[in-house]
């Protein structure tokens, strides 16, 4: 058999074969232009047995005729062929379990006179998130904005480096921070979670570090702090923006000595965990307005994901609305109408995800016939509905009224304080203003 690149018989074909299931993830070699050439045995449990002798790769993962950067794909044989350096990709794979998301590394082999013969692929399962519905609890989604959240993720898992996640409230950072530790190498040792926002200086201190027996009335005992308790796993600050200036002195120390005193304790403590941080607020601005301590923040900020909101990624509306209904008592009878649909996909969801869960738990248990329909929608939803179709961007105004800018200010903040559940500083951050600003143009509203 003559391959393109590589001139190979049947016998080292199938001597390649037994080389490649060595590797215990699927595993492929393949020809100059995408032909599959040898594959293990964990490849064939996952895509099946190839059948004929020219299949290509884009063929049996994506069931396309094209290769993936004609397909409008990004395709790392095509970027190994212009590089001729290892590369890495998220792609969506058609498996035997449907389409589930995949970490594509692929290696150029050369012969001895360097030049590419083949290449080798191995595809790494994602198991911390989905593309189709199914049981548990972690992440789901398929859109592009989804994959490049997901891409980094995978990306920073196996290091040791810190990760700060940004996004708006709602957006599952939890679940993006649960995702980092099962994908890293801590992922045996325990998964601790800081909620960072109400604690007062004496109890975020006590929280964190732990207390000795009589370090404070009340102290009756020692106190394993959550340092301790996350000892040979993950740490994860959530709303680590909420930190008190004098608390974020103390959280400094720990993470540029790795050690730490207990309340009331005199000997230093050494930690050892990998912190994961989160925040909704900015905290570049935080820090220009002397709120958040600028050397915490590039200590924390080494490697910033963005979580992208739910109006970002109104593509997996549907798949996030199947899982969710499956999650909630009750809801796996229940289904959603194509109106409600509809509606749903015009709506903002400022509380993003948890938001959406809060409307179908709503919906599950006011749909007596089993369909979550128009009139089971919070009014909020409705009420964005009319304010899109006709109160602010009515035809008339449009066409034969120009409104003056301020005037439309005025609009969409009178609209948004009457339908935003979150307080003043949630809405700020979500405009991109800060809260003095804010409570300003409210009070010319009124």
């Amino acid at each position: 058999m003559a391959v393109k690149g590589l001139d190979l018989t049947a016998t080292s074909l199938a001597e390649m074969s037994s080389i490649l299931d060595v590797i215990k993830e699927p595993a492929t070699l393949l020809s100059l232009d995408y032909r599959i050439l040898a594959y293990n045995q964990a490849y064939q449990a996952i895509y099946g047995e190839i059948q004929g002798a020219d299949k290509t790769c884009y063929q049996v993962s994506h069931g396309y005729s094209v290769p993936c950067d004609q397909a409008g794909e990004s395709c790392p044989l095509k970027r190994c062929q212009e590089t001729g350096q290892k590369q890495r990709v998220l792609h969506l794979h058609n498996t035997d379990q449907g389409q589930e998301h995949v970490d594509v590394e692929l290696t150029p082999v050369r012969n001895s006179e360097n030049d590419v013969i083949c290449y080798l692929e191995i595809m790494h399962l994602v198991k911390e998130a989905r593309a189709t519905p199914g049981e548990g609890a972690g992440m789901v989604g398929r859109s592009a904005a989804f994959s490049r959240m997901l891409e980094m993720l995978r990306r920073a898992a196996p290091s040791t480096i810190t990760v700060l996640l940004l996004g708006e409230s709602g957006t599952g950072k939890e679940l993006a921070a649960r995702a980092l530790h099962d994908a890293s190498l801590r992922s045996r040792g325990p998964f601790v979670t800081v909620e960072c926002s109400g604690l007062t200086e004496s109890l975020f201190e006590s929280e964190l570090f732990g207390h000795e027996r009589g370090a404070f009335t009340g102290a009756v005992g020692r106190k394993k702090g959550l340092i301790e308790a996350a000892r040979g796993g993950t740490l994860f600050l959530d709303e680590i923006g909420e930190i008190p200036l004098p608390q974020q002195v103390k959280l400094l120390r720990l993470i540029e000595t790795g050690t730490y005193r207990t309340v009331g304790g005199i000997e230093p403590m050494h930690a050892d965990f990998r912190l994961v941080c989160a925040t909704h607020r900015n905290l570049k601005r935080q820090v220009e307005e002397g709120l958040f301590r600028q050397d915490l923040y590039y200590r924390i900020s080494a490697f910033p994901i963005d979580l992208p909101s739910l109006r970002e990624r109104p593509e997996d509306l549907p798949l996030l609305i199947d899982v969710l209904l499956k999650r909630i008592a009750g809801g796996d009878s229940v289904q959603i109408t194509e109106s409600a649909l509809s509606v749903l996909k015009r709506y903002a969801f400022p509380g993003n995800i948890r938001e959406l869960r809060n409307i179908l738990e709503r919906g599950v248990l006011l749909a007596d016939d089993g369909r979550i329909d128009l009139q089971h929608l919070p009014k909020e939803c409705l009420v964005m509905e009319e304010d899109v179709q006709v109160s602010v961007f009515n035809s008339q105004d449009s066409i034969e009224h120009i409104l003056p800018l301020d005037v439309f200010e005025q609009r969409y903040l009178n609209h948004l304080v009457k339908v935003f559940k979150g307080d003043n500083k949630q809405l700020a951050d979500q405009l991109g203003i800060s809260e003095r600003t804010l409570y300003r143009k409210l009070s010319r509203l009124k």
